[in-house]
């Protein structure tokens, strides 16, 4: 469907002495016509650029719709242009690493001429995979000219547009992808307690079925291999990057017979859960134990110690994954299709050289 729309309505932006009558609510094309003395075809002719209205009327027309702060919907949008120059960015839910996601595609967003919507699958347990099937189906083609995933737990996912992945739960697919190195990361964050002396390193693990996960601990193994120091299996317990689950895995990691003098945590939220079992132990941080984070979210650098820990920059993940996806919109090949950015680590006050209480 190419016509014009002649019916719209968006929430009311303003309010005041030259707002319809009817206080709050929406605004329609309607009220817009009677406000500036014209008819509704007078108002759907300025608002799809059409010919027929003399330059006047147009601008009198314009200076009303902008007052009342009346907006087609993106869908009417859609319908007439077959675009409705809106980006979204699809997250299972708003937690620690997607909020500072969405913070990078904001600021990649501005300039563009694009609009931002977030869409958040609420985080619901029944819908915990494929999630992005559905509210992609959604979205897609009436709402958003393009989307973003994050953290996407399928790839395979049927779309009318251009998608970007960042860190897929599956690893690189079709789809362009933005990730952090997180094997690189994981290594750099246990090579750091190695080099404090530590030999007993326990691990809070994360979800089994992520690579984001599984790289992380392939790379405390081979950080591990790599100083000839044997992994005691016994030291790694699942968090499967859940707070509660973390704090069991810490407990029980701290409550051994012989207890790890350190601890690398697969993400910044098992971490801090660890910190918190540990000072309701009486166990001393770094004195007794060294602990190691993965992320670098805000609640790190706030904790008591502040963490120290590997560092992937969200933000550029979702700078990155916007500029993507833009250019995939706009017909443009991309220079790499799946684009791997690097980790760095972030010293706290969470490590010490084994047996310095200091």
């Amino acid at each position: 469907m190419t016509g014009d729309v002649e019916e719209n309505t968006v929430t009311q932006q303003g309010t005041g002495p030259s707002a319809p009558l009817g206080g709050g609510g929406r605004v329609t094309m309607q009220q817009v016509a009677l406000e500036a003395g014209v008819s509704i075809s007078t108002v759907s002719k300025v608002m799809n650029g059409r010919y027929g209205v003399s330059s006047q009327t147009f601008d009198h027309v314009t200076e009303v719709i902008n007052r009342l702060g009346y907006e087609t919907s993106l869908v009417a949008r859609s319908l007439r242009n077959a675009r409705t120059n809106v980006i979204g960015v699809l997250v299972a839910d708003f937690e620690p690493f997607s909020t500072e996601v969405l913070k990078g595609a904001a600021d990649a967003i501005r300039g563009t001429g694009y609009e931002l919507v977030a869409y958040s699958a609420g985080g619901r347990f029944d819908e915990h995979v494929g999630w992005e099937r559905r509210y992609l189906s959604r979205v897609m083609g009436t709402l958003v000219d393009g989307a973003v995933l994050v953290t996407p737990t399928v790839t395979d996912v049927q779309y009318d547009g251009p998608v970007v992945a960042v860190d897929p739960h599956t690893g690189r697919s079709s789809l362009p992808t933005v990730a952090a190195d997180n094997l690189q990361g994981a290594r750099m964050g246990v090579d750091h307690l190695l080099s404090l002396g530590h030999r007993r390193i326990g691990m809070v693990t994360g979800r089994a079925d992520l690579v984001s996960a599984q790289l992380r601990e392939r790379g405390y193994r081979e950080a591990h291999a790599a100083a000839g120091v044997p992994v005691d299996e016994s030291l790694l317990a699942d968090g499967a990057f859940d707070p509660e689950q973390a704090r069991e895995a810490a407990r029980t990691l701290l409550g051994m017979a012989e207890p790890p003098t350190a601890i690398f945590a697969a993400n910044d939220l098992s971490a801090l859960s660890t910190l918190e079992v540990a000072a309701e132990l009486g166990v001393e941080v770094p004195g007794q134990l060294s602990v190691v984070g993965f992320d670098n979210i805000p609640e790190s650098a706030l904790s008591h110690p502040p963490l120290t820990t590997v560092q992937q920059p969200m933000r550029q993940l979702g700078h990155d994954a916007i500029a993507m996806l833009v250019a995939l919109i706009a017909g443009e090949q991309l220079d790499e299709t799946h684009v791997t950015l690097d980790t760095t680590l972030v010293l706290r006050r969470t490590t010490a050289t084994l047996g310095d209480a200091s």
